[in-house]
């Protein structure tokens, strides 16, 4: 079996959803392209099943499940793939965000080891795997104030419901598929106002990392509904500590603390986990009672929204061995923007599914030491 630090044969993007948008495919496949030139291969699109025997490098669309199904194809360590594993379905959303309300039903292989150790990044919340459960917890939550209820598969920030008594709760949760509920989850948290979100995350490619901390921007669909629009993140060559190094206004050294705190969590408590590509949207609110809160919402051990200016950062920091922070952003636009000279674009077209969007990233700085 070839060993993980050959140089790889070429990059498979290994796309395992049921359906993925054409936008979402276009961008893919260009991040694709980009990382087998930080590998200096090629992409392959494998005639057969692959193998270890193969030495690909793969780019998943989701977090991968079961590690013992993809270390037959090859996928052993952080150097076979952009993207994570995790050994239960649950375990790739923000499920693992909040213990289990007392007594509460659990799937195989749940732990609230993970909430314990990683409660300092937490805001307060609860995950239910059934309806039982959901309004035991929203019960416990309301007492303190109105409080959000998260699908934990969906993106984007959408499918969240502002629930503040019962009835509303009941309404949210009406429609919600048991099976569904019961293998995947749901959260329930406290409500935040006055929201900033921060992404805080790492990349590692090619025996390369770089750290950063950024913020995101919402835009709005052609429905009118607000969703994710953006990041614009600093990136550093190296790990967290190198980023802490930064000088840092304290609510971002605070996200990146508690970033890192869930993240040691997850690696501690989470059987089979490993991730080379590893982001945590981190929120500052104020609470019901006005004070202030800052915690971890979810991870993303998969390609997300973040990808491209992480990837354009890696290809700045491996052309350049002197470059030691960069600037980067990326926007996603419905309609047709007018763009900056400075854009490589991963996406523009009137997409069949959810109209005209343009998907592109900038580096918009450079810093030498």
């Amino acid at each position: 079996m070839p060993r993980s630090t050959d140089r790889k044969q070429g990059v498979v993007l290994l796309d395992t959803r049921e359906h993925t948008p054409e936008h979402e495919h276009s961008v893919h496949l260009k991040l694709a392209e980009r990382l087998a030139q930080l590998l200096q291969t090629q992409v392959v699109t494998p005639t057969q099943a692959p193998t270890a025997r193969d030495n690909f490098y793969y780019l998943p669309t989701e977090t991968l499940i079961d590690p013992a199904h993809y270390q037959a194809m090859g996928i052993i360590s952080t150097a076979d793939l952009f993207g994570g594993v995790v050994s239960r379905p649950y375990m790739a959303t923000k499920a693992i965000s909040h213990p289990l309300p007392a007594n509460a039903r659990f799937p195989l292989g749940w732990t609230n080891d993970f909430a314990r150790q990683a409660r300092d990044a937490l805001l307060r919340g609860y995950t239910v795997f059934s309806l039982e459960d959901a309004t035991q917890a929203a019960a416990l939550l309301l007492r303190e104030g109105p409080l959000r209820i998260k699908p934990v598969r969906a993106t984007a920030g959408r499918g969240q419901t502002v629930a503040a008594s019962m009835l509303e709760v009941e309404q949210a949760l009406q429609g919600l598929d048991p099976q569904e509920l019961a293998l995947w989850g749901l959260t329930l948290e406290e409500n935040l106002t006055q929201v900033q979100t921060f992404s805080v995350g790492q990349a590692l490619v090619a025996g390369m990392l770089c750290s950063y901390y950024g913020t995101q921007q919402l835009t709005r669909d052609h429905h009118g509904e607000e969703i994710y629009g953006g990041s614009d993140l600093i990136l550093i060559r190296g790990d967290y500590d190198t980023l802490l190094q930064l000088p840092l206004e304290d609510h971002l050294r605070l996200a990146i603390t508690q970033a890192r705190t869930y993240e040691q969590a997850a690696l501690q408590t989470l059987p089979g986990f490993m991730a080379s590509r590893r982001n945590y949207d981190v929120a500052l609110g104020l609470n019901d009672q006005g004070k202030p809160r800052s915690g971890v919402l979810e991870q993303s051990w998969r390609i997300g929204g973040a990808s491209s200016a992480e990837v354009l950062a890696l290809q700045a920091f491996a052309a350049d061995p002197a470059l030691t922070r960069i600037r980067a952003s990326t926007h996603e636009a419905f309609d047709t923007p007018e763009l900056p000279t400075d854009a490589t674009i991963f996406y523009q077209g009137d997409d069949s599914e959810i109209g005209r969007i343009c998907k592109y990233a900038r580096i918009r700085d450079y810093d030498h030491p």
